[in-house]
């Protein structure tokens, strides 16, 4: 894993955002995977702002919550049509949403990966890591085999979606794309800003290989980058 180390979370965008951008516009490049949440979105802004050519693309949601309404401007869905899709200019019909229904959501993820199989994977996965070391809703205790799933939430990721929507929703299930499948993508880029992450960055550096950190299976991915500062990496003893 290359580790990229900033003092702060605005130049750790701009390289992700360069290292983005120059990977959507390769000629081989067509499928990408984005996470939603607040980390990302000035990577995906930066790369909107570039203007590319990006209509080749087909764009994945990684994760969604399960029983908040589908028209809630904050679920994954509806943030990442408006700041990726739309802002990228990718086509509709090549952006492929999930459904937080309660009723219809597992059906939905399970169809959703098996497209993302079908397609011939993914050529990159835009991430952030959760405080205890997530990626998507997969929670600790997630292998590196896990598919796609609705699962229960911890605590501390219920308390984070209260935050996220301002007390209006605390949906305490989600549903992810599995380990399995972000590990075989191509390139990964994960994001991890702030001394909250802290922990989970030295989980995922420096601890073993383990479920109790989902991130850590990341290790010996052969093209998987980090972004981070200083305060996110100050208990990573290999950072530079």
């Amino acid at each position: 894993m290359q580790v990229l180390t900033f003092p702060t979370p605005a130049p750790a965008n701009q390289a992700a955002a360069d290292l983005l951008a120059g990977t959507l516009t390769a000629p081989d490049i067509r499928r990408v995977l984005v996470a939603g949440g607040n980390t990302p979105l000035p990577v995906y802004a930066l790369v909107a702002a570039h203007r590319l050519a990006l209509d080749h693309l087909r764009v994945f949601v990684l994760d969604e919550y399960v029983g908040v309404p589908a028209d809630e401007p904050r679920t994954c869905s509806n943030l990442l049509r408006r700041t990726v899709a739309e802002a990228w200019r990718v086509p509709p019909a090549q952006f492929f949403a999930l459904d937080p229904d309660p009723a219809r959501a597992a059906a939905a993820v399970e169809a959703h990966e098996r497209a993302i199989a079908e397609a011939g994977g993914l050529d990159v996965a835009v991430l952030g890591l959760g405080t205890n070391g997530h990626l998507g809703f997969n929670e600790p205790g997630s292998g590196p085999d896990s598919t796609a799933r609705v699962v229960d939430l911890e605590p501390e990721s219920v308390e984070a979606n209260r935050r996220w929507f301002g007390g209006a929703h605390a949906p305490a299930r989600g549903a992810t794309v599995g380990l399995k499948t972000l590990l075989a993508a191509r390139r990964v880029l994960v994001l991890a800003y702030g001394p909250a992450k802290a922990d989970a960055v030295r989980a995922m550096l420096a601890g073993p290989r383990d479920a109790r950190c989902p991130a850590s299976f990341l290790q010996d991915h052969p093209d998987a980058w980090l972004f981070t500062d200083t305060a996110a990496a100050a208990g990573w003893a290999g950072r530079g």
